[in-house]
């Protein structure tokens, strides 16, 4: 089975997983100064708690998104030769 017909199409949803993972991530960070961000004195002082509602869901489709792009990446590859 040749995958290099396929090749253009899965460049596109690789681009297309690509920004929708960055955005996703972006959403998903809290309003903290950049110390926190780095992992210094934030807001939530480096303890994890609970996601709920909408948090979760963004949560679950960041992984979910992150799981496709890896896949398609494999599926590039191979239809790129």
């Amino acid at each position: 089975m040749t995958l290099s017909g396929l090749a253009p199409y899965l460049g596109i949803i690789e681009i297309i997983l690509a920004v929708t993972m960055t955005v996703l991530v972006l959403m998903q960070t809290k309003g903290s100064d950049l110390g926190g961000f780095l992992g210094g004195s934030g807001d939530s002082g480096g303890s994890f708690r609970t996601r709920r509602g909408i948090e979760a869901t963004m949560h679950r489709i960041t992984i979910i998104c992150a799981v496709l792009f890896f896949l398609n990446t494999i599926l590039a590859f191979l239809a790129w030769g």
